[in-house]
């Protein structure tokens, strides 16, 4: 990795705030932000399209080989195979079959190479499931988002229905740890803490002061202050 580039890796469950966060994190500090599960959404949007069975592990592989899949953080947008798929994979469907795929350990290691060549010449905030422990092992700065599974079900549900879609927080309190199992015990690439992340519990925090503890953690971790002036910067310019 480039030394002059700084990279955050902000790790956790489903719903503990990451795409959020790493967002308003990253405009802060004037950095790129990259979601690396949109690309397993892109493989399972097509695995969905071509009606591919998600248990066949070695198809859906395949198409993780063959996909051709661009992110252009500045400008949020995902492409797959030429297309633009943004909005088609934040689908509930979508979300579901790329959580089942993401289990498979030729899938994941067929998308390694793809995130860590995300926006290879900026400063970003990436954000997943295995940034920190695998991705990006060497990143000066690790997050772990975590909150209580009833919490990030109630503002899961908030989410939906602001986008007008059906919620039932009991039924997404049971998916979530239904996906927690699934995360921490996969294989490949399991979701963990990385020995040397910082664990930021959102359960009982606002927006506002998860962000101001994370950009604490930046201001501690990133020496050469790189990262504080990029914060200045964008602040005065705003």
């Amino acid at each position: 990795m480039n030394k002059k580039r700084i990279v955050i890796a902000i790790d956790g469950p489903a719903g503990a705030g990451k795409s959020t966060l790493a967002k308003r994190v990253a405009e802060k500090l004037g950095f790129v932000y990259v979601n690396s599960g949109a690309l397993y959404r892109a493989v399972a949007l097509w695995a969905l399209r071509l009606g591919v069975d998600l248990s066949d592990t070695y198809r859906v592989a395949q198409l993780a080989k063959e996909a051709q899949i661009e992110l252009r953080p500045t400008s949020g947008r995902v492409f797959l195979n030429g297309e633009d798929v943004s909005e088609a994979i934040r689908e509930p469907g979508v979300s579901e079959a790329a959580s089942k795929i993401s289990g498979i350990p030729a899938v994941r290691r067929a998308l390694l190479n793809a995130q860590r060549m995300a926006a290879p010449e900026h400063n970003i905030v990436m954000e997943g499931r295995d940034i920190g422990s695998v991705v990006f092992p060497e990143a000066q700065v690790k997050i772990f988002l975590d909150a209580e599974p009833e919490v990030r079900a109630r503002r899961r549900a908030r989410e939906w229905e602001s986008e007008g879609r059906p919620a039932d927080a009991s039924a997404l309190t049971s998916e979530i740890e239904k996906r927690d199992l699934r995360d921490r015990t996969r294989a490949e690439s399991p979701l963990v803490q990385a020995p040397d992340a910082e664990l930021v519990d959102t359960t009982h925090l606002s927006l506002d002061e998860a962000e101001e503890r994370i950009l604490r953690i930046v201001r501690s971790r990133v020496s050469n202050g790189q990262a504080s002036r990029a914060e200045e910067h964008h602040t005065s310019s705003a």
